[in-house]
Formats: C-alpha cells, structure tokens, sequence
C-alpha cells in the first residue's frame, strides 16, 4: 500500500563552511515524519539500488549550479514523487536499508537519542499497559511485543494497529494517524507533545464482517469487545431501540461473543469516526460530521439553513480522490490545512466533492483500505470459482471485479479557492500490488 509521503515545507540553510542548502520537511500521513537533506536522500538512494538493483524509481537529478526557486520547487516535487513511488514495494519497505534511513531521520530530527524508555499503550476502554521499550523501537517491534505481552495471536496481530489519538477538550476522541510499522512510537509521541496525545491499539479492518475471523482468540475477543463498549458508550454507532436493549443486557450479562454478533448488525458499527469539518455538498458552506467504513463514506450534513442531510457516499461510485495540502501555522500537523476532495457519481453526473479536514490522509488511508480489502475478496472469490467445475453444459459465471478505481497522492499546496484542472490532477490506476 503507498504511502502518504509529502515534502510540502522546505527551509534554505546556511553551512557552516558558508555554502547553502535546502532542508526537506516530510510528511507522513500528514504529519511532520522528519528533515532531510538531498545529499542524505541520493546517498540512500544508491544504497536501496545496490540491495533492490533497477526495481528502484528513478532519483531526481543533481543541480550543478544555483538553483532557482522554480527548481528547487522542482526538485522538492520530484522528491515527494520518489518517496511515494518507493514505498509502494513492501519489500523495500521491510527492508534494514529502509527502516534504518528513517529511524536515524526521526531521531535526528526530533534529538532523541536511542536509550531505554517507557512507552504507555492504551486499550479502547481507557486502560493502558506500560512498555519498557528503546525509542528507536518501530510501531512493528512494539505491537510484537505487546501482543506477546497481552496473548494476542502472532496469527491476527495483522488485524491491529497502534494509532495515534487525541483527546479534545469537550470529552471527544480524535484518531489522528494510524502509525507507519517502521514509525518510532516514542518519537512520533514525542514530537507532538504540546498535545494532549497518545498510542493506543485498534482494529485495522474497514469490514465488520472480518470480526469473525478473530472470534477464536480469547485476547482478540476482548480487544473488539472494549473497543466495541466504546462505540456504543461515544454514540458512534446507531442502533435501533431494540437493539440497544440487547446489547445493554448482553453487556450487563458480559456476553461478549454474543454481544460482538449482534453489533454487526448495528449501523455504523466499525467505522472510523472523524472530526466535524466543513464540506461543499450539496452546496458551499455546510458542515459534515463524517464516518467512514463498510463500503461508505456516511456524513451528517448540515446545511447552510441547519436542516440536516443524511448522505451515503458509496466508495464503488467513488472514481478517483486526492489530499491537498494548502498551508500550516506551525509545521508540525495538528494545524494543517487539508482537503481531500473525491469525484463521485451523483445521480449518473460525475462531480467533485470537498472535505476540509485535518484528517485527509486518515481518510484517504481508510478508503484505500476498503479497496484493499474487496480487491482481496475479489481475488478470493475468483480463485474459488477457478476450483470449481461448471455444471455440464453451463457456462462458468465470471466474477465480479470492482469498478476501475483512481487515486493520487498529497497534491502540493494551492491557492485555497482554485479548483483543480484536468491538468493538476494526475491519476494512477489502483492495482491491487498498490494497495
């Protein structure tokens, strides 16, 4: 699955021979990741081309004079291209001569020192479990851990995230970012400690359905269940009365396989939940609280004259999306301006719809995962029919593939009003190697 890399800031320095160079800020999943320099960038490059050979992107040419500012926005979207292009392949990803690059750019860029640390993960019911870590541990070795520590099956740790979260003044639960597995937990919770944020452990799965995989698993049923008496207590699913009659006694009987079966049913059981934000649909100036998940992007709209629209955007309507980044007032991510705007076919008319939200890229993250997950139904569906013989003299019904999908990266930053023309938006076909 790519990743949501960006270099939208970028600073001129001094060295300390005299000579000049650019400083990249990168962003991951919108968020300030680390700072890099081209020179350490070619370096690596080159170390990735002796492990990887020509499987790796083309590197962005060195400038052997001044660069002006048009190249150096040049190069810094060049550089952006090849950091997403990159990390496309898990194989390079997974790889020490990747995860060591980024892990000395994290610490670096954040002056931490590798040493041993106490990391707190939280549990969706509040609770959390203290972990004697090194801060240059990745989300990968502490989500390893800590499943040995709590008796997760090493077989459905893929099923779990650790997320960064918030928690906002009036009582609500942001989840901002679901952490990269070569991300330093402590690193990333220490560059935004003027925030009131911390690492907790959630399901990663967009289809509800895929709770049953995980019903074996006694540590497994709990963390769904926890997770589940959050959604309910939060109010961010919407059950019927008689539905939630029954899933207050099952809780009070402490049912939780049953209580887990019955949820399923419940609507917006298992989306994510995102922040309020503001929205151009069905008209500019509207508001939208937003929850993503099944094969839906669900809002609650509220209009300009505060009647309230109920709208389902259905992600196999969904052609293409993009993230956009259009300013920040301090770099580091709680305060970025972004807008992820998705083309949509609304009633048989094809037409962009805008989200401005700090969130975008959790967003984007989300819909890539639902493709992801029915492109692998998919494949498992057509698998199973190639097994199986047709009935004599019955043709073999073709399988079911979803519809041609677009999705492009973090667009660089654009003047807040401007549409995008068919030019800026550059699109590249989901393949299921992508997700």
């Amino acid at each position: 699955m790519k990743l949501h890399f960006g270099l939208p800031l970028s600073e001129d320095l001094l060295e300390k021979s005299g000579g000049r160079y650019v400083l990249y800020s990168v962003y991951l999943e919108g968020f300030l990741f680390c700072k890099v320099r081209y020179s350490q960038l070619h370096h690596w490059n080159e170390q990735l081309r002796r492990v990887f050979g020509r499987g790796i992107p083309a590197f962005p040419p060195k400038f052997y004079l001044a660069m002006t500012k048009s190249m150096v926005d040049e190069r810094r979207a060049q550089l952006e291209q090849y950091l997403q292009n990159v990390s496309s392949d898990p194989s390079v990803t997974n790889s020490d001569v990747f995860i060591s690059f980024f892990r000395k750019l994290q610490l670096d860029t954040f002056k931490i020192q590798t040493q041993q640390a106490f990391l707190d993960v939280y549990f969706a019911d509040g609770r959390h479990l203290r972990m004697d870590i090194q801060t240059s541990d990745t989300a990968e070795r502490v989500l390893e851990v800590m499943s040995y520590k709590i008796k997760l099956s090493r077989e459905l740790v893929g099923y779990f995230s650790l997320f960064l979260i918030q928690d906002q003044n009036d009582g609500e639960l942001s989840v901002l970012k679901k952490l990269a597995e070569f991300e330093l937990p402590y690193v990333s919770l220490q560059s935004m400690k003027e925030s009131p944020c911390k690492i907790a452990i959630r399901k990663w799965y967009m289809d509800p359905s895929l709770d049953k995989i995980l019903m074996d698993c006694r540590t497994s049923v709990n963390l769904l269940y926890i997770q589940a008496l959050q959604e309910i207590e939060r109010k961010w699913i919407k059950p019927s009365a008689g539905q939630m009659q029954k899933l207050q006694m099952l809780q009070k009987t402490l049912n939780k396989i049953k209580l887990l079966e019955l949820i399923r049913e419940v609507q917006h059981y298992g989306y994510m939940q995102l922040d309020p934000c503001s929205c151009d649909y069905p008209e500019v100036g509207c508001t939208a609280a937003i929850r993503v998940g099944s094969n839906e992007i669900s809002c609650c709209i509220k209009l300009p004259s505060n009647q309230i629209k109920e709208v389902n955007f259905k992600i196999n309507r969904v052609r293409c999306w993009q993230v956009t980044f259009l300013g920040s007032l301090s770099g580091q991510g709680l305060d970025q301006v972004l807008e992820l705007r998705f083309e949509y076919n609304d009633s048989d008319t094809w037409r962009w719809i805008v989200f401005n939200t700090k969130q975008a890229f959790l967003l984007s993250s989300c819909l890539k995962k639902i493709i992801s997950e029915q492109l692998s139904m998919t494949t498992e569906s057509s698998q199973e029919m190639r097994t199986e013989l047709p009935e004599p003299g019955k043709a073999k019904k073709q399988s079911i593939h979803p519809s041609q999908i677009f999705h492009s990266g973090i667009m660089p930053r654009k003047k807040l009003l401007d549409r995008p023309s068919e030019d800026d938006c550059v699109f590249e076909k989901i393949r299921e190697e992508d997700l």
